[in-house]
């Protein structure tokens, strides 16, 4: 099994079916849907699609982290991506554009327990297109790592690191972090939009604002230098981050904004 696309939910309605929809469209086979369902009792698993690549594990859970580190207990496939409910593939060649990464890595002598495969995020929110970083550096680990929903994890780096549950918004960031540091993780970006993110998430709330940064500083100084970090910090001071950040996030915008954005990442990713 080369993927194993994974789904937790609980009282999703019908946003359960529009992500397994978009799943099912695939043009690549060799994959596993393993939806994670927390106790449902919206009728949304009864209603489910039933197809003979879609396993359902109903399990009491700690929340979301604790339900995806069930999901991944039960998965069986090579790679792994998560899916929110809502959250769709951009198109219906992703996997099979994934697959043909792998093989390219593979047949290069690259460690295939070892990769992160990662692309471009369409907000559906927004209707803009997210570009990720063409290379992976410390700086980009510290402001904008690629959307969880666009990375192919290797299914040993996901098993070998449960998420940690310490962290309620952003154990997915931790767990990239220590990819990247720890297990130097070789990271590739493939050229390709991978999902079409829903948006609106925990970590999007204004009411988590705080937690979120305080869970940032803890996990970049669990993996950075002192003086990594005051390099991260006068950059995002002289960059004006707080303004870039309003024009990521606004509607109107945004969609020159991550346009420009695209253009520099290519331009780096070119030298």
């Amino acid at each position: 099994m080369r993927f194993s696309i994974i789904i937790v939910c609980l009282n999703a309605g019908e946003k359960l079916n529009q992500t397994l929809d978009s799943i099912l469209s695939q043009t690549y086979t060799e994959y596993e849907i393993v939806v994670k369902d927390g106790g449902s009792c919206d009728r949304s698993i009864e209603e489910m699609r039933q197809d003979h690549c879609i396993r359902l594990f109903k399990e009491p859970d700690k929340g979301i982290y604790d339900a995806m580190n069930q999901a991944v207990a039960h998965a069986r496939g090579d790679f792994l991506l998560f899916l929110n409910c809502g959250d769709l593939f951009y198109d219906e060649k992703v996997l099979e554009r994934a697959a043909e990464a792998v093989e390219s890595q593979a047949a290069a002598g690259a460690d295939v327990n070892g990769l992160v495969l990662y692309g471009d995020t369409y907000s559906a929110r927004n209707q803009t297109m997210i570009a990720s970083a063409g290379r992976i550096t410390g700086l980009t680990c510290y402001r904008n790592i690629p959307c969880h929903q666009s990375c192919f994890y290797s299914a040993a780096l996901c098993k070998e690191k449960p998420y940690d549950l310490q962290y309620r918004i952003r154990a997915d960031y931790d767990h990239f972090l220590w990819c990247y540091y720890i297990k130097k993780a070789k990271m590739i970006h493939m050229g390709m939009a991978v999902s079409s993110y829903e948006g609106g998430g925990v970590s999007e709330d204004k009411r988590n604002h705080d937690r979120d940064r305080e869970e940032h500083r803890q996990i970049t100084s669990t993996y950075m230098s002192a003086g990594e970090l005051l390099r991260y910090r006068l950059f995002m001071l002289c960059t004006f981050a707080p303004l870039r950040s309003f024009l990521a996030e606004n509607s109107f915008f945004s969609g020159g904004y991550h346009w420009l954005k695209e253009r520099i990442y290519h331009r780096i990713k070119q030298e």
